[in-house]
């Protein structure tokens, strides 16, 4: 696998690994108690955006590490890969 590829890979994981860990310990406004006038009750009381950034990297890195060994391993066969992600067979 080249580095190029690997990195596209990565970036993958991370941004679906992101709209996983979004809703994580999100609390609206309604909930905590204090509402904004002007915004929506449901617009969450704490951003956190760091946070969540970093658990992102967190178990993308995680994930991606586990896929990285499975595929340099040879535990997930060539063929298998093909098998799922190819046009299907008539």
């Amino acid at each position: 696998m080249s580095t190029t590829t690997a990195i596209a890979i990565y970036f993958l994981i991370w941004w679906v690994t992101l709209f996983a860990v979004l809703p994580w310990g999100v609390r609206n406004q309604e909930e905590s108690g204090e509402v904004t006038p002007g915004t929506d009750p449901g617009a969450p009381a704490i951003h956190r955006v760091w946070h969540k950034l970093g658990w992102t990297t967190l178990v993308a890195t995680v994930i991606f590490g586990i896929l990285y060994v499975a595929y340099t391993r040879g535990l997930i066969p060539y063929d298998l890969l093909m098998a799922i992600s190819g046009p299907p067979r008539r």
